[in-house]
């Protein structure tokens, strides 16, 4: 992320009767993040999660072409059990794993 965008953030602080302390958030980017018994310590917080986020590398280009192909490993159990489920329902694995990704 850029210096730039994050510059834009606005830093909201304010206090949570639920949860009975102070609760930033730096928006659009970042929900609530942090939580302080006082406003001064959940600021610094909020200030060195906004840091870490310049600091990170960008996320991969959004024009990138995705084949729909990627590797999962689970362990031979879980394998076991999700073969036997897709074979119950008269599925194939892959399909199995995507419906129930989708939920």
């Amino acid at each position: 992320m850029k210096k730039k965008a994050t510059k834009k953030l606005m830093k909201v602080i304010e206090w949570s009767e639920e949860d009975q302390c102070y609760i930033g958030s730096a928006l659009p980017l970042i929900g609530h993040c942090c939580h302080g018994k006082d406003e001064i310590s959940v600021l610094r917080q909020l200030n060195e999660i906004i840091t870490s986020w310049e600091n990170c590398d960008p996320l991969q280009d959004s024009q990138k072409n995705y084949t729909g192909k990627f590797l999962l490993r689970i362990s031979p159990e879980l394998h076991k059990t999700l073969a036997i489920q897709a074979q119950q329902r008269n599925t194939s694995l892959n399909r199995l794993c995507e419906e129930l990704l989708l939920r």
